[in-house]
């Protein structure tokens, strides 16, 4: 089933929820590029439990709902971290110090170290996202990207537009596997079914097209019912974001 989970009003309502969209996208991004020029494992793993802190006490997501969301990226993490600690090529290497042997394979400490921060850097990616996505409405940034970030309309909206279909999918799905069922055939998955639904999103699609076309996307300026401004929250993140990453890198080993 084609799903998404909205942030609730709590977490909106929220100072987290109330910082800019862009300016969260922008420091999220900015906190996935520090990520990358580290390759220990403290620094991910405290970024990752500062963020999550954060979203519970700053961005009021409820902890059960936060841990329904993070969990299954951090087992993928693991899963990841395992499979290339597992398949690196330094195992082959007669150098390096062998920690273990599991029948064939053969695990090097480089390798185990290697396998652990890109798991870490994942976990600290997932939780970044998962607050982001948590505390931001998909409107409001939308918005912010228009009047903030000066991203074309047609572009912006459509992309909104986009996601905001998604559950349509999941009823489009269940429509054409009914109706394989009332004709007698097999509602399973079937690559008939897959072409069912390409072409009912093409549909969607020029619907969605002509429906902007009508509303003047694109055509020139525009009134905005909803007003996206730079508040003094904005500039407590950027100084929260930037002590959280500087404390993050500086964990020690």
């Amino acid at each position: 089933m084609i799903a998404r989970i909205e942030p609730d009003d709590r977490a909106l309502a929220s100072p987290l929820g109330r910082v800019s969209p862009l300016l969260k996208l922008g420091i999220a991004l900015f906190w996935f590029l520090a990520l990358a020029f580290t390759t220990r494992i403290g620094p991910p793993l405290a970024l990752a439990a500062i963020v999550l802190l954060l979203a519970v006490v700053v961005g009021r997501v409820h902890p059960a709902r936060l841990a329904s969301a993070v969990l299954p990226l951090w087992l993928i993490a693991l899963s990841i971290g395992a499979f290339n600690a597992l398949f690196a090529s330094v195992n082959t290497s007669e150098i390096a110090i062998e920690v273990v042997r599991l029948g064939p394979f053969r695990l090097t400490e480089p390798a185990i170290a290697a396998g652990l921060g890109l798991a870490a850097r994942v976990i600290a990616v997932a939780a970044i996202g998962v607050t982001f996505a948590q505390t931001t409405d998909s409107t409001r940034l939308v918005d912010s990207l228009v009047q903030q970030g000066r991203v074309p309309e047609r572009f912006a909206y459509g992309a909104l537009a986009a996601y905001q279909a998604v559950p349509r999918f999941a009823e489009d799905l269940t429509t054409l596997r009914q109706a394989r069922r009332i004709r007698g055939l097999r509602g399973e998955w079937h690559p008939r079914v897959l072409v069912g639904l390409l072409v009912l999103a093409i549909r969607h699609g020029d619907r969605l097209a002509l429906a902007m076309d009508a509303r003047g996307f694109g055509s020139g300026p525009r009134t905005r019912y909803r007003e996206v401004r730079w508040t003094g929250l904005d500039v407590a993140a950027i100084v929260i974001a930037g002590a959280v990453v500087v404390g993050a890198l500086i964990v020690p080993r």
